[in-house]
């Protein structure tokens, strides 16, 4: 079982930054992987990133370049930096846990946070 906690959301301009992390519970973290997702009004959860246990990593080509995500195992948290933001990016962003392979696919995904609000004005 891993719990998942979200911080960092928040309102920023268009060209800004902002740092997402989710901190888990549970001594198993590394032996997860961790994705970031996101769901804007009246559209489907879309995949974001993800890092695996080996750290290697994936990217939506919306957002390659612009996010970078990382994960602390001794601190139990992954991050998601968010940087030279858009209007479009605005949405509610999920952390997610799966303790398999890299996948893109939220159905794959066993362990979800509540979400934290991204908005970036247009």
């Amino acid at each position: 079982q891993v719990q998942l906690e979200e911080s960092g959301g928040g309102l920023v301009q268009a060209g800004g930054s902002l740092r997402l992390s989710c901190a888990a519970s549970g001594r198993t973290f590394s032996s997860y992987t961790m994705g970031w997702f996101r769901q804007a009004p009246g559209k489907e959860r879309e995949f974001v990133a993800g890092i695996s246990r080996s750290d290697s990593t994936d990217y939506a080509d919306s957002v390659e370049g612009r996010f970078t995500i990382s994960r602390d195992n001794a601190k139990n948290t992954v991050y998601l930096q968010m940087n030279s933001l858009k209007p479009e990016d605005t949405a509610v962003y999920y952390c997610a846990a799966n303790p398999t392979v890299l996948i893109r696919r939220y159905g794959r995904y066993n362990y979800w946070g509540q979400g934290t609000q991204v908005t970036v004005p247009s």
